[in-house]
C-alpha cells in the first residue's frame, strides 16, 4: 500500500476575492510544507510576474503576496495515496471541503484550477455551473511544457477580477 498524503491548509482571508486551486502537493511541497515549492514549478514566477513584483524565494513574502493581492490558494483534494508527484498516479482521493470554504468566503469572484486534474475535481464536487465562474488554467508544473510565456498570458486573467 502507498503512503497516505494530505493537502494544506488554505491560505485565505476575508479580504479574499480569487481563489487559485490545485490537486495536492508534489513530494517537493510535502518535503518543504509549501504549496509549489518544486524549483521547476512556475507558478510562484507567474504571481509575481502578475503583479509586478520581484521575485522571492521567501515563503512568507509569497503568501503576503498572494494576500496583498487577495488570492486565496488551496487544493479540491484533502488526501490520497499517491507515488511520486503525478496527478496522473492518484488513487483512493478525498475532497476538501470546497463548498464550505466558499460558503465563509462569500467575497471569492472566481476559481482558477491549476491544471486539468483540479478543474475536473471541482467540476465534480461544484457542478458545471457554479454561481463563481471556474476557470481551467493552464498547470504551471514543469510537466506542462507550455512557454513560460504563453501561461502567464493565460494567467492574466486572475486579474480582471481584482479590479
Amino acid at each position: 500500500m502507498q503512503n497516505r498524503i494530505s493537502s494544506f491548509p488554505p491560505i485565505i482571508d476575508s479580504n479574499s476575492k480569487i481563489l487559485i486551486l490545485g490537486s495536492i502537493p508534489g513530494v517537493k511541497s510535502l518535503e518543504k510544507q509549501q504549496y509549489y515549492a518544486h524549483p521547476q514549478n512556475k507558478f510562484w514566477k507567474i504571481i509575481f510576474e502578475l503583479f509586478n513584483e520581484e521575485f522571492t524565494e521567501d515563503y512568507a513574502e509569497r503568501i503576503g503576496l498572494l494576500k496583498k493581492n487577495y488570492i486565496a490558494l488551496w487544493d479540491v483534494i484533502d488526501s490520497c495515496e499517491r507515488k511520486g508527484s503525478l496527478d496522473s498516479e492518484i488513487k483512493n482521493e478525498e475532497a476538501n471541503q470546497i463548498e464550505e470554504l466558499l460558503e465563509n468566503h462569500p467575497d471569492i469572484r472566481a476559481i482558477f484550477c491549476n491544471g486539468g486534474k483540479s478543474f475536473k475535481n471541482l467540476q465534480k464536487i461544484l457542478g458545471k455551473n457554479f454561481r463563481v465562474p471556474i476557470y481551467q488554467m493552464p498547470s504551471t508544473s514543469p510537466l506542462h511544457t507550455v512557454s513560460f510565456e504563453k501561461k502567464l498570458d493565460e494567467w492574466k486573467i486572475i486579474l480582471d477580477f481584482l479590479k
